[in-house]
């Protein structure tokens, strides 16, 4: 065994008027226009995530403003340890972990049940990250063994501070019932508050953290769906925080006002454009091909800007472990993807249905997708419904061409698994996030999770990737980096150079001065 320590703008505006928040409470604003749900294994929205990195802790975590995979530290495990052939892996908890509002001390109870929970198709998005955990087992009230199948790529990752990793209470799951989704009890610097609906909710200090109480007393999470708002809101002082606009420009307009900072962080959200192969026309090849041609990707990174926007390489993001780029078409060809389509059967065009999230950010970019395709005759009607909404009606397998943006743990096989294997196709008992019934790569990805020859990995995830964009399941379309302004009195307690919960960690460190 080797041993490892590791309503209108204006009126919506003026709704926050009113005295400045006392020192020691931090107003965050979201372009949301509510909460979807705070527990972790099934929160997968961007309002959603930053939450869960505020109220729970993985066994290890990644430092605060790190997206490193090789930077993993303890968190709830104070060490562990792997067999040779890494099937087997012990952990080693913190004594004295307290849950929030009086639920008990951290056991290994809460640890097994939390990682059976995380790998249940019913009661988390993230199952089949988990397939290969054979069986995870309390040796003592605070020792883990996870046993394997196969080995994991990067099985750490799995156990960290983020998606499935996140630990809950047992007992307050139980009690709770469906009320854990808004009332989650984890062991994070702050705890869940009070909930307005479709206005705020709060998070509390946890005076009992393990690593020291916080020197916050309070989080205000604000849902201000209207850009234009928040703008106005973040400026007249009664946010601190905000989750930004995805485009240069109001990057370079924030950074112009004084006592504003903006940070440009990781990991890029991939933003992928899939279509259901199930749904005619889309079930040929020949009228995917036509849309690929007509779609000009280098507009999206011009429309954003270069400051926020990388052109996509591949189907999954730059950044993951296996990313291998691909031979994609950079430039649209209108009249060439009219000539297809005719050559398709088509030649009066065709009409696709798109759902689409009335997120601002999202929304837009859909909008220049929709302008693309209608030089090339192909009529994309949008669906605009609440994000909320979006999420569920894609989940239904309800709409013929999926937006998606993304950001997953940094190892291919998490974001192809989760994206173009058969297993997490929607509508199926295991459903992910497999908008396009994908199934041309299950092999490649299946044999790279079990390959223990780094190398012989690396060449499987590239095939995984090369067959998927032959098969045209999804189109890249760009990688979009996050944006979140703050007030120069706030200090996180480290530097925001990414964040894995798609906004900034507030911990026990972060602070806010008058």
């Amino acid at each position: 065994m080797r041993h490892l320590l590791l309503g209108s703008t204006v009126a919506f505006a003026l709704a926050f008027a009113g005295p400045a928040l006392a020192e020691g409470v931090l107003s965050v604003g979201m372009a949301a226009p509510d909460i979807g749900q705070i527990d972790p294994h099934k929160s997968t929205t961007t309002q959603d995530k930053p939450m869960t990195g505020w109220v729970f802790n993985g066994l290890v975590r990644f430092p605060p403003g790190s997206d490193d995979l090789g930077s993993l530290e303890p968190d709830l495990a104070e060490s562990w340890e792997k067999s040779d052939d890494g099937l087997e892996w012990t952990f080693h908890l913190r004594d004295g972990v307290q849950f929030h509002r009086g639920y008990g001390e951290l056991t290994a109870e809460d640890v097994v049940f939390s990682l059976e929970r995380a790998a249940n198709p019913d009661t988390s998005s993230f199952s089949g990250d988990y397939a290969a955990f054979e069986k995870i087992e309390a040796l003592d009230d605070k020792t883990v063994k996870i046993t394997l199948s196969a080995p994991v790529p990067s099985l750490l990752g799995l156990v960290a501070n983020y998606h499935g990793g996140n630990i809950v209470s047992k007992k307050a799951v139980e009690e709770l019932g469906a009320d854990f989704t808004l009332k989650a009890i984890g062991t994070g610097p702050f705890m869940v508050g009070e909930y307005s609906p479709q206005e705020s909710i709060t998070f509390d200090a946890n005076p009992d953290y393990f690593r020291g109480a916080p020197k916050l007393d309070q989080i205000v999470y604000r849902f201000i769906p209207s850009d234009s708002a928040r703008d106005l809101a973040m400026q007249s002082g009664e946010l601190d925080v905000m989750y930004g606009r995805q485009d240069q420009q109001w990057i370079e307009r924030m950074r112009g006002l004084d006592g504003i900072t903006v940070d440009v962080v990781r990991p890029a959200e991939l933003q992928n454009i899939h279509f259901n192969m199930t749904m005619a026309p889309l079930d040929d090849h020949a009228v995917r091909e036509a849309i690929a041609t007509a779609m000009d990707r280098q507009q999206y990174v011009d429309f954003l800007g270069d400051a926020i926007a990388e052109p996509a390489q591949s189907i999954i993001p730059a950044g993951n472990l296996g990313f291998a780029p691909q031979d994609l078409i950079e430039k649209g060809d209108p009249e060439k993807a009219k000539e297809m389509l005719a050559e398709a059967g088509y030649p009066d065009g065709i009409t696709l249905k798109m759902i689409q999230t009335s997120l601002p950010s999202m929304l837009s970019i859909a909008q220049v997708l929709q302008a693309q395709l209608a030089e090339a005759g192909i009529t994309l009607d949008l669906e605009v419904v609440d994000h909320q909404t979006f999420h569920a009606n894609i989940r239904k397998d309800l709409s013929q061409v999926v937006y998606y943006s993304a950001a997953r743990f940094p190892v291919a096989d998490v974001y192809l698994t989760q994206f173009f294997h058969s297993r997490s196709t929607v509508g199926t008992p295991t459903a992910a996030t497999n908008f396009s019934h994908c199934d041309a790569a299950d092999d490649e990805i299946d044999a790279a999770r079990v390959e223990q020859d780094t190398e012989k990995q690396l060449e499987l995830w590239k095939a995984a990737q090369e067959k998927i964009v032959a098969e045209l399941c999804a189109v890249p379309l760009h990688e979009q980096l996050l944006a979140w302004a703050k007030h120069d009195n706030v200090d996180y307690g480290y530097d925001l150079e990414a964040a894995m919960h798609l906004g900034p960690i507030i911990n026990e460190n972060t602070t806010i001065s008058e």
